[in-house]
């Protein structure tokens, strides 16, 4: 009887998980199709699916650099600072910190705070104490990347 029972309920058990990987491919195939479409949002989400592992996409960091890229130059503000940390660490792209530090300009010009701070625009951060703005992006770069991919995949 309690065999029989441990049965039912594994059996229950893998078919709800098949259930939920079944949604998770549909939302991923979702978001593929706008961010081939050119949606720049849509191609944040699907960088942010390859940049955390997540609904059936491996890690993979290059495919991840290049669907931000494409975001990024559409002008999606947190694409271009994700872009940034990316450049700024060689993640999925050549490590590099003009190219960098370009793409913080640009999201600093769109009034991207965190982007300002970075780059020592920002007017709170300026004044008689004195500052680490490479410690700052440094530790920027080591957390952009994973933290605005998952506000990407929040977003409606």
């Amino acid at each position: 009887m309690f065999k029989t029972i441990k049965i039912i309920l594994l059996s229950f058990l893998l078919s709800f998980s098949m259930t939920v990987m079944a949604e998770l491919s549909e939302k991923a195939e979702e978001i593929k199709q706008l961010a081939e479409q050119g949606d720049a949002l849509g191609q944040a989400k699907l960088a942010s699916l390859y940049l955390l592992g997540r609904e059936g996409a491996e890690m993979d960091n290059k495919r991840a650099a290049q669907w931000m890229l494409k975001s990024a130059e559409q002008g999606l503000v947190e694409a271009e600072v994700t872009m940034a940390a990316m450049f700024d660490r060689g993640m999925g792209v050549k490590g590099n910190k003009d190219i960098a530090t370009q793409w913080y300009e640009k999201a600093a010009n769109q009034g991207h705070e965190t982007a300002m701070a970075i780059l020592g625009k920002n007017p709170t951060a300026k004044g008689g104490v004195k500052f680490s703005y490479q410690g700052l992006r440094l530790n920027a770069a080591r957390s952009i990347p994973k933290e605005y991919a998952k506000r990407f995949l929040k977003k409606k």
